[in-house]
């Protein structure tokens, strides 16, 4: 009797450290966060950042940030160099990298040559992002202002799109406008005159009256389409001919409650753009489009993110969904989506509140296995940071996937210092919450 009565004493202690250790070591992230640049006296602080893995080698990934840096790792992820990139047109920040079905990498990046109006120039790289080509200069039209530049490429012809907002002049003057800008290259070296792809203008204030945030897709089948925001509105035009005609009417998608210009406790300035993907696999969901972005259609004090989908080449859509599964009344902002075209994989990178009462933020990935109809989420920073609304952060995150690779990039911000970050995911490595069909 005494001996069951020393044993059951025994099972409980061992039952409790077993439920200590269980809850320490679910305290950490269970994905490892790469630091790839911080703030120093020396450079731009890093922000906006943008990745792209290699189509044809998946351990070779290129990373931006800040207005020149471009760091690379060629083993997946373990080690990684840095390079500051020089441009004789000059160098203003707001980079994007993109790769081709070759491997080969197309780095856009703004300048402002002589301050007389920013321009655009591209990059490409044809060695992993070892060495770069001669610069590419795209939409170069001063006095005009060219912002938010972002590429894609033809998913079989390897061609480079890139779409972009142009401002009259970034003023509060009557009649000026901003209006989206289409431009395409064969191979980077050059890309065509820009084409107006918009009906309705917006001003130019960069707030919520203001074209901004364009995004393309091109499906296999060749056709292109952009989404952009403007007057609390996701516009969508598309082009059947490789880009040189567009719809004479711009196609209302859905309204975007209270703008695209979102106020967030202790970020300077930040939006809830769209951000448009397609799936181009082989897998069952083939010619799907989603739409992504932020709203405050719940409050000021409650920012989500929404995806909607098409089967119907923008035709028709789904109903918005929700992608945060929290309560109601938390942020969750500047949202980013990639599509792995090996498999119709979907995922989503986000900035999220929910655990704090402050203005503490975690870093948060959902994804889904079934075209976008369920999705999981988890966190996948290692501790929480704090932005400084006074401190420069930036106005996007981004996310890569292919090859059931995932990498996810973000700024963080510890007193008043931005950093760059990324973690190499692997689909193995998520909460099988889900069932991969």
């Amino acid at each position: 009797m005494q001996l069951v009565l020393i044993d059951s004493v025994l099972m409980k202690k061992f039952y409790s450290v077993l439920l200590i250790l269980f809850i320490s070591l679910n305290s950490f992230s269970q994905f490892k966060n790469i630091k790839l640049a911080e703030q120093d006296d020396k450079s731009y602080p890093p922000a906006d950042p943008s990745i792209a893995i290699n189509k044809r080698n998946p351990k070779n990934i290129v990373a931006v940030t800040g207005r020149n840096r471009v760091i690379i790792t060629s083993d997946g992820g373990q080690a990684w160099t840095t390079t500051e990139i020089k441009s004789s047109f000059g160098v203003y920040g707001k980079p994007a990298v993109i790769s081709n079905s070759k491997g080969h990498f197309f780095y856009f990046h703004l300048s402002d040559p002589g301050g007389k109006g920013r321009g655009i120039v591209c990059r490409n790289s044809i060695d992993d992002g070892a060495t770069w080509g001669e610069e590419v200069s795209i939409g170069n039209n001063p006095p005009a202002d060219q912002d938010k530049v972002w590429p894609a490429v033809h998913p079989k012809k390897n061609e480079v799109f890139v779409t972009w907002t142009q401002f009259d002049n970034e003023s509060s003057e009557a009649g000026c406008q901003s209006n989206i800008l289409f431009s395409k290259s064969g191979n980077g070296n050059r890309f065509s005159k820009p084409i107006h792809v918009n009906e309705t203008s917006g001003d130019c204030l960069n707030d919520d009256n203001t074209a901004m945030g364009a995004m393309t897709a091109i499906g296999t089948d060749g056709k292109i389409y952009v989404t952009w925001a403007n007057q609390e509105k996701i516009y969508l035009d598309r082009s059947y001919d490789d880009g040189n005609t567009w719809l004479s009417n711009d196609l209302i998608v859905t309204k975007q409650e209270g703008g695209w210009a979102l106020n967030i406790p202790g970020i300077e300035r930040c939006n809830g753009l769209p951000v448009l993907a397609i799936d181009n696999s082989m897998g069952r969901y083939h010619g799907t489009l989603y739409l992504l972005w932020a709203d405050q259609r719940n409050g000021a004090n409650d920012t989500d993110i929404w995806l909607m989908k098409s089967r119907s080449r923008g035709d028709m859509w789904s109903k918005p969904l929700r992608i945060n599964k929290d309560e109601a009344g938390s942020h969750q902002f500047l949202p980013w989506i990639a599509v792995d075209q090996t498999n119709g994989s979907v995922y989503i990178i986000y900035y999220d509140r929910r655990d704090y009462d402050d203005l503490q933020t975690d870093v948060y990935l959902a994804y889904s296995f079934d075209g976008g109809n369920n999705f999981s989420e988890v966190k996948i920073n290692e501790t929480p940071f704090t932005p400084d609304a006074s401190k420069f952060f930036g106005s996007h995150i981004n996310i890569d996937a292919h090859a059931d690779v995932i990498t996810p990039i973000w700024t963080r911000m510890d007193n008043g210092q931005t950093s760059t970050w990324t973690s190499i995911i692997k689909e193995s490595d998520l909460p099988k919450s889900q069932i991969k069909k």
